[in-house]
């Protein structure tokens, strides 16, 4: 393959668009979340700052950037700068390769609206959703403190299960598109999202998604009243905002995939594709505020045990109904 001048340009240009509209969707999102879970909470919620309090996010990053960063004295310095990077670059980095619409015609050209195309896709994701488990051990295990270890330690048994079932309930997709790449998922379910063939694979996914992102009910590893904030306890400033970024990134990330893997990704009548695709984004990014302002946190031994007692083994059972099924076609 040949790059030319123009293969470069797009690439830079889809580089940093997709850089750009993350960073803000994941600002906003953030004050969406305090204003629903206001909302559900009978109260007001940020609206000072600016006009309904859309600057509050500028509001949040100032105060970040500008708060005194402290590293303790026992800490792994290294690593205790290196955790959060960690911890947000893997759901950055996951964008990558999510088709967000159909290929367009620019100048002559095919241009794929994702920063690349792979054609192993699929385990780009699992592998950088493995890769991001590295933040939460840094954090507690540099900070040298028992409660930032012991969130750590949680957080890394919990990612680790449920990551495991996250995997597998994607195989029946992957069985039924015959393809890795994100892109031919999408294309098969051009006459039927594969949530109607999948449900339990679907509400596997799902359960995986909010463990994965560490999100009420399965926040244990920030449990406030057992280990004051867990793996971040003695991260400020910055630092301790970019926990926060990875955190909610990743949450428009894992919706975009369950669109695509699920829902159709961008396709669907009447609307233009990319809009379709973000309203099916923020549909999931609405599920997982409406969840966190609903449910309590389930004890530690629940949640180890739905992952590796029920969820693990429902996803593998339902891999064999999917090849029995596809033997019969």
């Amino acid at each position: 393959m040949t790059w030319d001048l123009l293969d470069i340009g797009f690439m830079v240009a889809k580089i940093l668009l997709v850089f750009f509209i993350i960073l803000t969707l994941a600002a906003y999102l953030v004050l969406a979340e305090r204003r629903i879970l206001a909302w559900i909470q009978d109260r007001i919620g940020p609206n000072r700052v600016g006009p309904f309090g859309l600057l509050q996010p500028l509001a949040d990053v100032i105060k970040m950037l500008t708060k005194e960063d402290l590293i303790p004295a026992a800490a792994d310095r290294l690593l205790f700068s290196l955790a959060p990077a960690m911890a947000a670059i893997p759901a950055i980095l996951t964008f990558s390769v999510v088709p967000m619409a159909a290929p367009l015609t620019i100048a002559g050209r095919n241009v794929n609206v994702q920063v690349t195309d792979l054609d192993v896709s699929v385990l780009f994701f699992l592998a950088l959703s493995s890769i991001a488990v590295y933040g939460v051990a840094l954090g507690g295990w540099a900070s040298n403190s028992k409660y930032a270890l012991l969130g750590s330690i949680r957080g890394l048994s919990q990612l680790i299960s449920y990551e495991l079932s996250m995997g597998l309930s994607l195989v029946p997709v992957v069985m039924m598109a015959k393809s890795l790449r994100m892109a031919d998922i999408v294309n098969a379910q051009a006459d039927m999202p594969f949530v109607v063939y999948q449900p339990i694979a679907f509400l596997i996914f799902l359960v995986s998604i909010f463990a994965e992102c560490k999100r009420i009910p399965f926040d244990l590893p920030e449990a406030e009243g057992e280990l004051v904030a867990g793996f971040h306890t003695e991260y400020s400033g910055m630092r301790f905002g970019l926990f926060f970024v990875g955190e909610y990134i990743n949450i428009i990330a894992l919706g975009a995939l369950a669109s695509v893997f699920f829902l159709g990704g961008w396709r669907g009548p009447l609307l233009p594709p990319i809009l379709w695709f973000f309203i099916k984004v923020t549909v999931f990014s609405f599920l997982f505020i409406w969840v966190r302002g609903t449910l309590p946190r389930l004890r530690y031994d629940q949640l180890m045990h739905l992952g590796w007692k029920f969820l693990t083994p429902l996803a593998l059972l339902n891999i064999l109904a999917t090849g029995w099924w596809l033997a019969l076609r």
